[in-house]
């Protein structure tokens, strides 16, 4: 069980302007936040934007108001740098991608060092133990506190892990990958490029190995819980039913359906991840860390579906 929230930056610094991200990063950090999540891809696929812009609000906040207390975690590997379709012409995991994009990130966010580098996607141009010495390299200079993972295969992330035993060097301890209590039909595509659902393999894979600690982007699933439309990757019998014990378990409770899906991850040992332009849904959010769900309760939201 753990009783954490993430700040997620996506549109930070583009839709989201600097007076409402300084509004949401202080309310997070007053409110008991500590781990703030960000990207270098952040937001390369907005209008007017080529990424970076995320770190960079992130830095001139952090500049502002110090990092205390703070959990500064940043991902590389999925910005664009060439013509082509992305993921076709991104940075990628090599050794000299993986220098020249945390000192970018670095940079933007005017620290010299970050707690949290994460291998944002699969770069299979490069080789496993190429992409893990390096990450190593950048723990032994001081510039990353530890190394996570997001949206690999399983097979793979064990494969890294491995190969970071056999060589002494820095395993993966964070994992990130799009999971929620509601889940899309297992042959849907999903409408964004790059998302990896967490699959049961995954989730065993976690429990297994307790020195692993899984977060969980898109948990929220764009506002859905809060009454905006399902995407329609989730239109199926299992989203009906899970609904209706979700409702079910609010009404006892005396919560929102975000605060019990949040509290349910949570509950899980999962780190959701939250993320939105409006302090009354931030403070809801943060809210959930008050919400707990009995053992019946849970194995109420377990069943269903």
């Amino acid at each position: 069980m753990t009783n954490e929230l993430a700040l997620g930056t996506v549109s930070f610094g583009t839709t989201i302007d600097e007076e409402r991200c300084f509004a949401i990063f202080d309310r997070f950090a007053d409110g008991g936040g500590r781990i703030i999540d960000t990207a270098d891809n952040y937001n390369f696929w907005d209008e007017g934007a080529d990424g970076g812009e995320a770190e960079r609000m992130l830095g001139r906040w952090l500049a502002s108001r110090g990092r205390e207390g703070l959990t500064i975690a940043t991902k590389l590997g999925a910005q664009p740098v060439g013509p082509g379709e992305w993921p076709d012409n991104t940075e990628g995991l090599s050794a000299k991608a993986i220098r020249t994009a945390l000192d970018g990130s670095l940079r933007r966010l005017g620290v010299d060092h970050v707690d949290v580098l994460y291998a944002h996607i699969e770069d299979r141009r490069v080789g496993l133990d190429e992409t893990m010495e390096a990450l190593h390299e950048q723990v032994a200079a001081g510039k990353v506190g530890r190394i996570g993972v997001s949206n690999h295969a399983v097979w793979r992330v064990e494969r890294a892990q491995n190969l970071a035993a056999a060589n002494g060097w820095t395993p993966f301890t964070w994992l990130q990958y799009r999971h929620s209590y509601l889940q899309p039909r297992p042959d849907a595509a999903l409408d964004q490029s790059g998302h990896r659902v967490a699959q049961p393999d995954l989730l065993d894979y976690v429990r297994s190995n307790p020195e692993l600690t899984l977060f969980a982007y898109t948990s929220m699933i764009f506002g859905a819980y809060g009454g905006r439309p399902l995407p329609e990757a989730y239109d199926h019998a299992g989203t009906t039913a899970k609904l209706a014990v979700l409702a079910e378990v609010a009404a006892e409770l005396e919560a929102s359906t975000s605060q019990v899906v949040l509290a349910w991850l949570m509950g899980d040992g999962i780190v959701p991840i939250i993320g939105s332009s409006r302090l009354e849904t931030l403070d809801e959010n943060l809210a959930a860390r008050d919400v707990k769900l009995s053992d019946g309760q849970r194995a109420r939201l377990n069943a269903a579906g």
